[in-house]
């Protein structure tokens, strides 16, 4: 499968002076893969060193941290010869493991030697904030991965020439159903399956979805045990209410996440550290709420008042205990866990996108999805709805008050555009919400 982080990997290795650089994002997300792969594509030789697999590299960095001498002593262990550092890309894989080789990266970068280097880790933000690891500000450089967007995902399932169609119509044409109806049996499937790299490569190999349930299943064993093994004691089991508890405040469409209904008599102060682990873990989004939009959203937001999100679809949709034929066959009682399944999906390309969005909600009268803020400081309502029926109440109260210059409604329906009054309001197909950019005009 590809990935469109791989540009950005190419666009940092052809870099003058770059700087080491963290490949971060969550759990089984294909950060390994990915440096893997691009080492076997753009170098002669690609070396890893990972610190969980082979514990004793961490004595090489143990004795003091000259960039030098350490990169000797790796070449030498590897090789036994020295690494050529202009043609050999060096990966420290699960650096988390090592203190020291996270505080070795200032010395790398300030030695001038313009290293080819990566790193990366599980569990990452989490693991050097428990252990008060001091990280290398302004010695590096990161990249956010995450699981597969929609698009990566469509290609990986043999959809590029959809895709490709797609980038090539003007941006205001019909789309016509020799090409819709293929893109929304594609979306049906990332609802079921997500955007974890295994699940994906599990279906394209199969085509078996209940094969893929059971990978999604292994997936979240696993993540049980990271909450076991890499949080602290007192918020283990609070780590777990906490994630059981985002599906189904999804489905009951809150307009706020309420810590109350993760346990009966829990306080939101003996929660809050367990919701931050699953957000610095990645594996949860917080969508802050607005009232009263101005520029920049951040000056404005309520960091008390939010939603929160599950990164990868086919996870949520199985900690949920939804089944695959339920997103094939839509039966009566689905709707609501259907438009908030919609919304999470939205809210996962945003961030693919480097948007980080917003909600803005006025009193009990009024609510918009998500609110954007483009580099023109330009503020942007962007409502959602999962069928075809594009009445928003809400989108209309907002745009009558703000007079925005663009608003989005995101639904099943095709492209459209309409002019009303001071807002162009634009249409999009829910599984075109990667060209919002286009739209956008960045």
């Amino acid at each position: 499968m590809e990935r469109s982080a791989m540009k950005a990997l190419v666009a940092w290795k052809e870099k003058a002076n770059r700087k080491p650089l963290f490949v971060t994002g969550c759990r089984q997300c294909g950060k390994t893969w990915l440096m893997t792969e691009f080492g076997n594509r753009y170098f002669e030789k690609t070396l890893i060193f990972n610190f969980e697999k082979e514990p004793a590299i961490a004595d090489i960095f143990k004795y003091n941290l000259d960039p030098v001498r350490i990169l000797r002593e790796l070449g030498m262990l590897r090789e036994g010869k020295p690494i050529d550092p202009e043609h050999t890309l060096i990966v420290f894989d699960e650096i988390q493991q090592c203190a020291e080789a996270v505080t070795s990266i200032k010395y790398f970068e300030e030695s001038g030697m313009n290293l080819y280097l990566l790193c990366a880790g599980s569990l990452l933000g989490v693991e050097l904030k428990r252990n008060k690891v001091s990280f290398p500000v302004g010695k590096d450089e990161q990249l956010k991965l995450y699981p597969l967007d929609f698009y990566e995902f469509t290609q990986a399932l043999g959809g590029g020439n959809y895709l490709e169609m797609l980038q090539e119509f003007d941006p205001f044409r019909e789309i016509p159903s020799y090409i819709a109806e293929p893109m929304l049996r594609y979306l049906k499937l990332y609802y079921i399956i997500g955007g974890m790299p295994e699940a994906v490569r599990t279906y394209v190999e199969t085509e078996d979805l209940t094969q893929v349930d059971t990978v999604l299943d292994r997936i979240i064993r696993d993540l049980h045990n990271d909450f076991a093994h890499h949080a602290e004691p007192k918020d283990i089991v609070r780590i777990g209410w906490i994630w059981d508890s985002v599906p189904k405040q999804l489905a009951k469409d809150n307009n706020k996440f309420v810590f109350s209904h993760v346990r009966e008599g829990t306080r939101a102060r003996d929660l809050e550290d367990a919701l931050q682990w699953l957000v610095d873990a990645g594996l949860v989004y917080r969508l802050e709420m607005v009232s009263a939009p101005q520029i920049p959203l951040s000056s404005c937001s309520d960091a008390t008042f939010f939603k929160t999100y599950g990164a990868d679809l086919g996870l949520l949709r199985r900690n949920a205990g939804v089944g695959y034929r339920t997103v094939l066959t839509e039966p009566e009682g689905y709707a609501s866990f259907k438009g908030a399944f919609t919304e999470n999906y939205c809210m996962t390309e945003l961030t693919t996108l480097g948007i980080r969005p917003y909600y803005w909600r006025s009193g009990n009268s009024a609510e918009v999805d998500f609110l954007l803020e483009d580099s023109l400081n330009r503020i942007m309502p962007l409502e959602v709805k999962s069928a075809d029926n594009t009445r928003a109440k809400s989108l209309a109260t907002y745009c009558r008050q703000y007079k925005p210059e663009l608003a989005f409604k995101v639904s099943a329906k095709n492209i459209g555009d309409n002019q009303k009054g001071d807002t162009h309001e634009i249409s999009l197909p829910l599984y075109l919400l990667w060209r919002l950019p286009v739209y956008i005009g960045q």
